[in-house]
């Protein structure tokens, strides 16, 4: 198999978006069947159904997925009964999605039964189809299904690659960082006035942090870069040539003035105004900088110590992270955009994920998802629901509300007569070129194209 991460890099020269994929409804009626139904979905966690018969549903537009434990693995279905179509499982109204647990699954309409192998157990009358309802049309319809990275992934598509090959090479960038070890800080889900690609491309470049968050500019250079890999992309940023290879990830340290302060000071700003890439461990290793280091250390070992003491902190309390070398870690970036709509922004011992998917046919609106995970000692890990938020700064915190008053003004913005289609940064924003370079070859238009001097 091609190693995807020395490939030449693509869609390195400017191009330009046919919006379409944003604004038309019919582009968005072929999702379906080209898109949500072929490819890997990110459809929950592991921890979510830990003991048999505990199960949880995913919904992607008419489609809705049952995933169970049974015989201690986990199993997927359609949500649907075979002898009339009534779905088994209502989800509750408001909800993002339903859960629980059961010992079979029981359709309300007529009381066809299904144990949690998905097997008929029970047909009311069976007699009068005078022997002609085999396994085939009595038994539930399994789905795909997969785990990785302590997630749960589905795919609709029965004849679907297996998903090691569908993710590669996230799986082996990724792994060293044990994401399957965290759990939920907070998880928020919403219904927002946008195109589920609009949604994730707030998200996808760093591009927009000098502008969109102004608050940063205080405490350094955010400048990034993109990369394409195969289906996925993933964004890091740069960092000085005299800096640790950290430097390039998640876990920064502040540069401008002085770097202890200038750290501190931007670690109580992210967990207070963000909530978000940042732990409470990271936050007091900050703060205590000052004390521990004298004026004039150097930014490269203020990083050092700061991210040994932080470790120590946690080692103390029982929250081991994972040991990755700085080198993989500058590879790896700050998060990968996993094709089509999942993004997971990693670190050694928290990650910050978004989702997106279309909220019916409608191309303006989206089911848009986040969720904090973290390192928690053993048996301390914080019990936590999916919480319904309107995109506002006093559900979702300040630096979120920042991103999302873009979202709704794109959306509109993009249905301008003025407007001809996006024109990301080729080094920038590659990852949103790339998306679209992929989402083409599944519906069959819509291909980035080159830009030419002073074309619209």
């Amino acid at each position: 198999m091609t190693d995807k991460i020395t490939m030449t890099e693509m869609l390195s020269e400017p191009v330009t978006i046919p919006v379409d994929a944003y604004v038309s409804r019919d582009y968005a009626l072929k999702e379906r069947d080209l898109l949500w139904r072929k490819v890997w979905l990110q459809a929950g966690r592991v921890e979510e159904i830990p003991d048999n018969g505990n199960f949880i549903t995913f919904e992607i537009l008419d489609d809705s997925v049952i995933l169970t434990r049974s015989e201690g693995e986990i199993r997927a279905f359609h949500n649907v009964c075979p002898h009339r179509g009534r779905r088994l499982i209502d989800i509750p109204a408001q909800s993002r999605n339903a859960q629980g647990q059961k010992t079979q699954f029981f359709c309300g309409y007529h009381g066809w039964r299904f144990d949690l192998n998905g097997q008929n157990t029970h047909i009311p009358h069976q007699d009068d189809w005078q022997g002609a309802l085999d396994g085939n049309c009595k038994n539930l319809s399994p789905v795909r299904v997969d785990t990785w990275g302590g997630w749960i992934w589905i795919n609709l598509d029965p004849n679907c690659e297996p998903l090691q090959d569908y993710l590669d090479p996230v799986t082996s960038m990724l792994d060293p960082f044990q994401l399957q070890n965290m759990r939920f800080r907070w998880r928020k889900w919403g219904i927002f006035d946008c195109n589920w690609k609009v949604a994730l491309e707030a998200f996808n470049e760093t591009y927009h942090v000098q502008t969109t968050h102004p608050e940063f500019n205080t405490y350094g250079s955010f400048r990034g870069w993109a990369k394409a890999h195969g289906k996925h992309s993933n964004i890091g940023y740069e960092r000085p040539k005299d800096m640790d290879e950290n430097q390039s990830a998640k876990l920064r340290v502040g540069t401008n003035n002085d770097p202890r302060i200038s750290t501190a000071e931007m670690q109580k700003y992210t967990w207070e105004k963000a909530n978000t890439n940042t732990t409470q461990t990271l936050v007091d290793a900050a703060q205590r900088l000052v004390d521990e280091l004298p004026e004039g250390t150097p930014a490269d070992q203020v990083l050092k110590h700061w991210i040994e003491s932080a470790r120590r902190a946690d080692e103390a309390r029982g929250v081991v992270w994972p040991v990755v070398d700085p080198a993989h870690v500058a590879k790896s970036g700050t998060a990968w955009q996993v094709f089509p709509n999942f993004q997971i922004g990693h670190a050694v011992n928290n990650a910050l994920c978004y989702s997106a998917r279309p909220y019916g046919y409608d191309p303006d609106k989206c089911v848009f998802e986040a969720a904090v995970f973290e390192l928690f000692p053993a048996g301390q890990e914080p019990k936590t629901e999916w919480e319904f938020c309107p995109p506002t700064e006093e559900d979702w915190c300040y630096v979120l509300s920042q991103d999302f008053s873009n979202m709704a003004a794109v959306q509109q913005g993009m249905k301008s007569a003025g407007f001809s289609g996006p024109r990301p940064n080729p080094y920038m924003e590659r990852s949103t070129a790339n998306f679209h370079r992929n989402l083409a070859q599944y519906m069959g238009i819509g291909q980035p194209e080159p830009m030419k001097n002073g074309n619209k």
